[in-house]
């Protein structure tokens, strides 16, 4: 049998590929070990790259971590392991730390799955990031994070309105790669950098979508202001909060929530009705997509409300959900879906060409195989329907009507 390495890549990175999907499939170095009949150490030393790997061992490896050959050893996609990086953004002593370990595996084995998926299918994510803003030093963090995102805003040509389909749009217009991952409560995004991956945010799936939508603003202002410092966004930890979370807790509400647009809404529902009322804020945050909280406090910052405001609504026992019912107000458009649509049709048109088997088209959008069946017979559909294949920008939104813009 022909060494299916062939010395495509060096045995470090061969390691750091394995190491990556052994976590992903949240799977013990003693099972791997037990599964081609070697000592733990062994795994060990074969995930550094010191000894490497044999072809049956590559084999029966890839079989238990549900990866193909190819994926494990296809040339093109390198990056260094998130977990060595994400790991660094926490203290040593964090009990986050070995909760992560898999989570991080995941988000990278994800990102390099859709930079392959470019790659196979010629269709790069352009990438057009502006330059890096400091925040070192600044006297007034808050001042400063309302300037960067009225500048961002002009230049993304975000007007003064909502943002429909934040996602959407910072993965069109920015470049970045964004997926809402299951991460544990108390965790609301993770950001980092790669040289080869680009920019890539993971929001905890499990939040509401107003809250996602302003993780994943949080993480963009890392993005934009401490690009090569990987992020982590845990609750309660910090006893004083640096400069660069502050920027970040102050940029996601102003780029989500824009004063002269806001202060025209917010007059525009006071003259009518002459006064604001609790039905006008639920109204109001729907139509920012934004939490009822992260609203009020935004009105007062820009002393619209008085201050308290949010206090006084909050202890009034304001049921959310019962509220937005009540107005027949939906959910923002964004998502939480794992996967951007970009990268499920990248996927699609891999298999239909072709490039990819059925089964590695199922592990790419992470579905049993019945499922992702299903989803291609659908895709399939849609061609018949069009005539033709889609490309990577027909997925259902365009960057047109990703800016609904108000007025």
């Amino acid at each position: 049998m022909a060494d299916p390495t062939s010395r495509e890549i060096e045995s470090s990175e061969l390691g750091a590929r394995l190491q990556a999907a052994r976590k992903a499939a949240r799977i013990k170095q003693e099972d791997a070990a037990l599964a081609i009949n070697v000592a733990r150490t062994t795994i060990t030393a074969i995930e550094k790259g010191d000894r490497r790997v044999q072809a049956s061992e590559l084999v029966v490896l890839a079989q238990l971590y549900g990866k193909s050959l190819n994926e494990l050893v296809r040339a093109g996609v390198s990056s260094k392991p998130f977990a060595v990086q994400l790991r660094a953004s926490l203290p040593a002593n964090s009990p986050a730390l070995e909760t992560l370990e898999a989570y991080f595996a995941e988000f990278q084995s994800l990102a390099q799955d859709y930079a392959q998926l470019e790659l196979l299918c010629k269709s790069p994510l352009p990438m057009r990031y502006p330059a890096e803003r400091s925040v070192t030093g600044r006297v007034d963090v808050e001042e400063l994070a309302e300037d960067v995102a009225n500048t961002e805003r002009d230049r993304l040509g975000l007007g003064d309105g909502p943002i429909h389909r934040l996602r959407d749009v910072l993965e069109r217009e920015v470049g970045l790669r964004i997926f809402c991952m299951e991460l544990p409560s108390n965790i609301s995004g993770m950001f980092i950098f790669d040289g080869e991956l680009g920019g890539c945010i993971a929001a905890n799936a499990k939040h509401a979508i107003e809250r996602i939508r302003n993780s994943i603003a949080h993480e963009y202002a890392h993005f934009l202001t401490s690009r090569l410092h990987p992020s982590i966004d845990e609750h309660s930890r910090y006893e004083r909060v640096p400069e660069q979370e502050r920027f970040a807790h102050a940029f996601a509400p102003a780029f989500l929530m824009p004063p002269m647009g806001l202060r025209r809404r917010f007059n525009q529902i006071k003259d009518a009705s002459g006064a604001f009322k609790i039905s006008d804020l639920v109204s109001l945050a729907d139509y920012y997509g934004t939490s009822i909280e992260s609203l009020t406090r935004r009105l007062e910052s820009l002393k619209l409300l008085k201050r308290g405001t949010w206090e006084s609504v909050s202890i009034k026992g304001l049921r959310v959900s019962e509220a937005r019912d009540y107005l027949q107000l939906h959910a923002p458009s964004d998502s939480n879906d794992l996967l951007p649509p970009r990268f499920t049709v990248l996927a699609s048109n891999a298999f239909e060409e072709g490039q990819i088997t059925e089964g590695q088209f199922a592990r790419f959008i992470r579905r049993d195989v019945f499922e992702a069946r299903r989803i291609h017979q659908a895709y399939r559909a849609e061609i018949a329907r069009s005539g033709r294949m889609l490309s990577d920008t027909e997925v259902g939104y365009s960057t047109s009507n990703t800016r609904e813009i108000e007025g």
